[in-house]
């Protein structure tokens, strides 16, 4: 077995290693090395003396002698604290990771919290993946920076891609808005997908709940009910019965009546949680007195207040007992959850009626 590289190929390497290096990554189909530089890209084409994969270790034996001053080549300890938080690490080491040509090493960098936006260019040039573009704008300060745009139209381009990977819309469509860089069209054009698979329509009651797309039009009375300071009921039927309270709803109804997966239910029973956080941080007693006072003022509001307590004891712990017993999807799981899904789409009915 030869222990050396090519002639060339040293010769090219060591030319390459007296430049200001950015990021280095190796097409192993077509057996080039890819340099990142201030001056653009360059490409070293490869002429292996043995079998591609041991030449190719050897090539990244190589890298990792020069940024890392390991000659033994890719640290294997890496590979273990990868998606571990790495708060110890420098930016001059991250730095040094994205010149080993080692995918592992790529993901540490995007994992880790010292992630600048200039080093996202970098990681992003050597990994263009969906999942390194959802962990990179989990980063305020990428969202912030160039990257932030480049990563939210690259994920909407191929949210297409996903099919019916509920879980990855879930985190995809999340990232997206929690980023804050999408356009009013973008935002729009992501809820519309959720006529076709619900899950789309998930993230925004998570993250958005009030500035839902689409507004539909507030319930009939909206205007008439009593304004109470201090109350939860009052509060919570004045956002429940107007136009983004009414969205919200519909929405949620529509997701709850046929989800897919179970993560899904979950994620949507605590949007729902969220959004009653008025009534759910409020006690007994002062919830009871709060009720009391809004039905004195406007009694014909009994059975919406009913409505309110159905959906406010809820959230993804109601369901846990049912999805620690089965890993159901689809249709089967639609009818193990029916007895805490139909009382919640019973409620919502209640404050939909006009």
């Amino acid at each position: 077995m030869n222990d050396e590289l090519s002639p060339e190929d040293e010769l090219r390497l060591n030319v390459l290693f007296n430049t200001e290096l950015k990021a280095v990554r190796i097409d192993e189909s077509n057996m080039t090395l890819w340099a990142l530089t201030p001056q653009g890209e360059a490409s070293v084409p490869l002429k292996a003396n043995e079998r591609s994969d041991r030449y190719l270790k050897r090539v990244r034996e190589l890298l990792s002698g020069h940024a890392l001053g390991s000659p033994g080549g890719y640290p294997v300890h890496l590979t273990r604290w990868t998606r571990q938080s790495q708060a110890g690490l420098s930016t001059q080491h991250l730095a040094q990771l994205l010149l080993i040509a080692e995918e592992e090493a790529v993901v540490a960098v995007v994992h880790s919290p010292a992630l600048t936006d200039e080093l996202a260019r970098y990681a992003w040039w050597c990994m263009p993946t969906i999942e390194n573009a959802r962990l990179m704008l989990m980063r305020d300060v990428v969202c912030r920076g160039s990257m932030g745009r480049t990563l939210a139209e690259f994920l909407v381009e191929h949210l297409a891609f996903l099919h019916e990977d509920d879980v990855g819309i879930l985190d995809t469509v999340a990232v997206m808005l929690y980023s804050g860089v999408l356009t009013d069209a973008e935002r729009l054009a992501i809820w519309k997908r959720g006529t076709s698979r619900n899950s789309y329509y998930v993230p925004f009651l998570e993250l958005q709940p009030e500035a839902l797309p689409n507004p539909r039009a507030a319930r009939a009375g909206h205007a008439s009910v009593p304004q109470l300071d201090g109350n939860p009921y009052s509060s919570m039927l004045a956002k429940a019965l107007s136009e983004q309270g009414q969205t919200f709803l519909a929405t949620a109804a529509t997701i709850l009546d046929r989800p897919e997966i179970q993560e899904v239910v979950n994620h949507t029973l605590n949007a729902l949680a969220n959004w009653c956080a008025p009534l759910r941080q409020t006690d007994e007693a002062a919830r009871a007195t709060a009720r009391a006072a809004l039905l004195a003022a406007a009694p014909q509001l009994e059975s919406d207040c009913a409505a309110l307590d159905a959906l406010a004891a809820v959230d993804a712990d109601t369901v846990r007992p049912i999805f620690l017993k089965t890993t159901a999807i689809g249709s089967l799981m639609r009818r193990k959850i029916q007895p805490v899904v139909t009382p919640l789409l019973a409620a919502i009915a209640v404050l939909r009626h006009n």
